[in-house]
């Protein structure tokens, strides 16, 4: 047997069992699980499109059409259809980047005109998914690009430190009452009992 070769063999043994012991979980899994709840830190409504952003400490979230007194829950613009945008969430640890890019302090959640602050987890990650807060169940529905108002309330250049700091929007599936301090908690599909067997 030359030199090194049972070495080899035996270093390839373990190499192989090592790789065989840490292969990464299927996509699916990995995307389905989270380190921990979020939790939501601070809430607003605009009664008008251009309105002022009046925080709460807690809101009714209704099913299909937003959060009660926010001009996207306007039962007139129901009509329109099913929409996607009645719910829009920002990521909390943005706050203090979206600050640094600005010059400034992290930014009152107030100037961002976003419905819900939520800490703790990546709204990213949402993406399709439904999830609890409080006793309410929406759904992600989307990005929360900025607009043109970004430059008014941030000033030059708040448009493009808010480009993929937006957060995201979403649909209300099931009424409710939200408060600040409620978990942000990700549930599973509907069928996902259904394959289990």
């Amino acid at each position: 047997m030359p030199p090194g070769t049972a070495r080899s063999s035996a270093a390839a043994g373990i190499g192989g069992l090592w790789r065989r012991r840490t292969q990464p979980a299927p996509l699916a899994a990995m995307m389905a699980r989270f380190p921990q709840a979020g939790r939501v830190v601070w809430i607003g409504i605009r009664a008008g499109k251009r309105g002022a952003v009046e925080p709460l400490e807690q809101v009714e979230a209704q099913a299909g059409l937003g959060l009660a007194g926010d001009h996207y829950a306007q039962p007139e613009r129901a009509g329109r259809g099913q929409r996607k945008r009645q719910v829009t969430l920002i990521q909390a640890e943005h706050l203090a980047v979206l600050g640094a890019l600005l010059g400034e302090p992290p930014i009152d959640p107030a100037r961002l005109r976003r419905n819900l602050v939520v800490s703790g987890i990546n709204l990213l990650a949402l993406k399709d998914k439904r999830f609890r807060i409080g006793s309410a169940v929406l759904v992600m529905t989307g990005l929360a690009h900025p607009c043109s108002r970004m430059e008014e309330t941030l000033g030059a250049g708040g448009y493009n430190a808010m480009r993929g700091h937006g957060g995201i929007t979403a649909a209300v599936l099931t009424s409710g009452t939200l408060a600040v301090g409620d978990l942000v908690v990700p549930l599973d599909p509907p069928d996902a009992d259904a394959g289990a067997d």
